[in-house]
């Protein structure tokens, strides 16, 4: 059985999902800029619920919604968020992306998601893994097709993927009118090839220099970077 996992401010349970805590949802849930103007906010594909109680930690907005396919996942999501001090902020709807953007009339400020994306051939034998895993449960142009849909005019939408997938991803956005307007590639150390790409996108289109983050100057060395970055909820930064 997998143990809870212990945040500053809350503590996820995730025994019952597919997709246990890693880095990528904690990287992607500190980095997301959270400016004032954000009222409504959207984690799809939420899992353990790990990003959208980042939000709550991070900001006060009143309106946090998350959705999430998988029974045994989604359940996990509400329990997550009944037991957190921000419960009556935050909503987990059990459907998947599609349905959910064509039967919501609502927009968000902001969206967010650390979709499945293993493009891969190479399956498990363990299917709601695979779901949590494989892009082919939410192509990228679903997400960016949904995120257009419900986006405020003003809004923002971030996500992580790995970095091979950046430029088919910005062709993509480029499809449905959404822009990247900040990107920042990640490292795992000094020496290593970039992994990861955080992306933010809007409808506005400017330009900007993509940002390097480099998470480990030698093992368990973190750099002071990546301290800054998750030092709100990591227990030992």
């Amino acid at each position: 059985m997998s143990k809870p996992f212990q945040f500053k401010q809350f503590t996820i349970h995730q025994d019952r999902c597919a997709m246990k805590i890693g880095t990528d949802g904690v990287l992607l849930g500190s980095w997301v800029p959270v400016s004032d103007d954000v009222n409504s906010i959207l984690d799809i594909g939420t899992g353990t619920g790990v990003i959208a109680l980042m939000m709550a930690q991070r900001s006060y907005v009143e309106t946090i919604d998350a959705i999430e396919i998988d029974d045994d996942a989604y359940e996990q999501a509400v329990e997550n968020f009944e037991s957190s001090d921000w419960g009556d902020r935050l909503f987990c709807y059990h459907a998947s992306f599609q349905e959910f953007f064509q039967e919501i009339d609502d927009e968000y400020d902001l969206l967010i998601s650390n979709p499945p994306f293993y493009t891969d051939d190479y399956k498990t034998t363990d299917k709601s893994r695979d779901a949590a895993r494989f892009e082919d449960a939410l192509p990228f142009e679903h997400l960016f097709v949904g995120v257009s849909h419900l986006l405020s005019e003003k809004g923002k939408f971030a996500v992580i993927l790995p970095y091979k997938e950046e430029k088919n991803v910005i062709d993509i956005a480029k499809q449905v009118g959404l822009h990247p307007q900040k990107i920042t590639r990640v490292k795992g150390n000094p020496s290593s090839v970039v992994k990861r790409s955080m992306m933010l996108f809007g409808f506005d289109q400017f330009d900007f220099e993509p940002e390097e983050l480099i998470i480990e100057k030698a093992r368990h060395q973190y750099t002071k970077e990546y301290i800054e970055l998750t030092k709100e909820f990591y227990l030992k930064m």
